[in-house]
């Protein structure tokens, strides 16, 4: 795929593994649309980058919202080709807690909702919309769309309980969206980051960082936002890589804690 001629959508697209993303389509070329929440910062980003960069406010969760968003994405010269999702939220809490306490169920609920059903929600609305483009080449190809899901999908760690079932649902959607999307020429992949330098280790000390680096096997270092968005990018262009997790993390299995 061209990633010069089409629309994009980026969730979570105004910071992190998203904003990365999000620079690295419009340096290719790409009409490109943030999804986030975060006004201040989608709205700088998309000033920042110019062309055709623009930024909607939208709740992944919202079924309204996000079809607002992808109108304004299929509104551009470009058809809509590309989603990547990175829109998602951390959370850590035990099934019990040291005082014996149940985990809280609305929290359980709340990373559910935004990590699964809003990447979900994003995939099949943004889905009728690809499959409405002609196809791009003599495959019958129309489109792509990458989600995120984590490491923690295969080995969540203690406290990881709502984060590691939303991003193993991600991963468990993966191959069967890809068998559905099939017959529309739609593919499906997800990247599953290792630990990754964004805002959630933006309170950690240096110390900190290097003993987590420390504890990747190859290379020994966190890795970078850019770098995830090299794999986005890969998996987006690359035609027949379909109905994929790839793990992004230096070879690293998490430990239980």
């Amino acid at each position: 795929m061209d990633l010069g001629a089409v629309s994009a959508i980026v969730t979570g697209g105004a910071s992190g593994l998203g904003e990365a993303t999000t620079r690295a389509l419009a340096e290719e070329g790409a009409s490109v649309t943030i999804v986030d929440l975060a006004a201040d910062k989608g709205t700088a980003l998309a000033a920042e980058l110019g062309g055709a960069t623009t930024y909607v406010a939208a709740d992944v969760t919202n079924p309204e919202q996000v079809q607002q968003a992808i109108d304004d994405a299929s509104s551009k010269d470009s058809p809509l080709r590309v989603v990547i999702n990175c829109a998602g939220i951390g959370y850590a809490k035990r099934v019990l807690g040291k005082d014996g306490s149940a985990h809280d169920l609305e929290s359980f609920q709340k990373v559910i909702a935004v990590n699964l059903t809003g990447t979900f929600n994003v995939l099949r609305l943004a889905a009728e919309a690809i499959a409405k483009a002609e196809p791009y080449n003599e495959d019958g190809a129309r489109g792509v769309i990458v989600n995120t899901a984590s490491v923690a999908a295969f080995e969540g760690q203690i406290g990881q309980i709502a984060y590691a079932t939303s991003k193993a649902g991600i991963q468990g959607m993966t191959l069967p969206a890809a068998r559905d999307l099939s017959s529309v020429g739609i593919r499906v992949n997800a990247i599953a980051p290792g630990i990754i330098d964004t805002a959630m280790l933006a309170g950690v000390s240096d110390e900190f960082r290097k003993t987590l680096g420390a504890g990747v096997p190859f290379p020994k270092r966190i890795g970078r936002p850019d770098e995830y968005a090299e794999v986005a990018l890969f998996l987006a262009r690359h035609d027949y890589m379909n109905g994929e997790t790839v793990r992004f993390d230096a070879a690293l299995r998490m430990a239980p804690r």
